[in-house]
């Protein structure tokens, strides 16, 4: 049988970190069924992010899967290079928010996967997005408000940044939700495990990027304010003369509001504000 967080933990001395946001799922089947939703074998390779106490990297393994197993925290490094986690397992020490993801990896388009910390969230899903290219499919471990958000319709508030950032390059799911009774120790909330499948040609076509991301948190910055207001508000985006004429040549209603457009409308607004005002 398996050791749980709780007896690794104690067999080394630790304790977890509330700091570091730490908490342990060792329940084997939602492990398993975590591994599942990953949908990966033999000749894949996954990046796990936060291996912790190595209980999610084992299941990763079983499935045939090369596993780079990425940890910060050097105590909890140390437990993995003790545990003698299976050979196709790779321990590394390193920031999973500032990591290359298939440099790390050694291998084209890896799976990339985890239980992230509250604090992390964001950073790595923005790394996800700038590595779109080269990760074929993320799987995380989320607090459950945040992975409902992230594949939040358009339409209701918990639709925002994060979901027109994702859903421009990727399908994002719900596919598990967990509850906070699973870890050790408990979490204050329930988690959910989030899927995001990176496609070969992006749903929302953009010419710049990090505009259309500047486009995108305009919009959202003042959420009770229309469109047009909101962006006005973005002193580097564009004059107010150019915001009304790229939202008239991107067909749309500068007084709806941020959360009622999809995707694509906002990267057709991305694309129009390219183009100079005239007159």
């Amino acid at each position: 049988m398996k050791s749980s967080p709780r007896e690794i933990l104690a067999r080394h001395g630790l304790r977890p970190k509330k700091a570091w946001g730490q908490n342990f799922l060792g329940d084997p089947n939602l492990l398993e069924r975590i591994a599942a939703v990953c949908a990966v074998g033999p000749g894949d390779t996954v990046v796990e992010l936060g291996a912790g106490l190595g209980h999610l990297t084992r299941a990763l393994a079983a499935t045939g899967a090369t596993v780079v197993a990425v940890e910060r925290d050097r105590d909890l490094v140390a437990v993995l290079e003790h545990e003698k986690l299976p050979p196709s397992v790779r321990v590394l020490a390193a920031n999973a928010a500032e990591l290359d993801f298939a440099k790390a990896a050694g291998a084209p388009r890896p799976v990339v996967a985890g239980n992230l910390p509250y604090q992390l969230s964001s950073p790595i899903l923005f790394r996800v997005i700038e590595q779109r290219a080269t990760v074929r499919r993320a799987v995380f471990l989320l607090q459950r408000e945040v992975a409902e958000r992230l594949a939040a319709p358009p339409g209701g508030r918990d639709y925002g940044l994060l979901s027109v950032l994702l859903q421009a390059v990727a399908d994002v799911e719900v596919a598990l939700r967990v509850p906070a009774g699973a870890f050790h120790p408990p979490p204050k909330v329930d988690s959910a495990l989030v899927r995001i499948e990176l496609l070969a040609t992006p749903r929302a076509q953009v010419r710049d990027p990090a505009r259309f991301t500047r486009v995108v948190k305009a919009a959202f910055a003042q959420r009770r304010k229309t469109l047009l207001n909101s962006l006005k508000s973005a002193k580097d985006l564009a004059e107010p003369r150019a915001l009304v004429a790229a939202l008239e040549e991107a067909g749309i209603d500068p007084t709806r509001r941020a959360e009622t457009l999809s995707p694509e409308e906002f990267a057709a607004l991305e694309r129009a504000l390219e183009r100079p005002a005239v007159g």
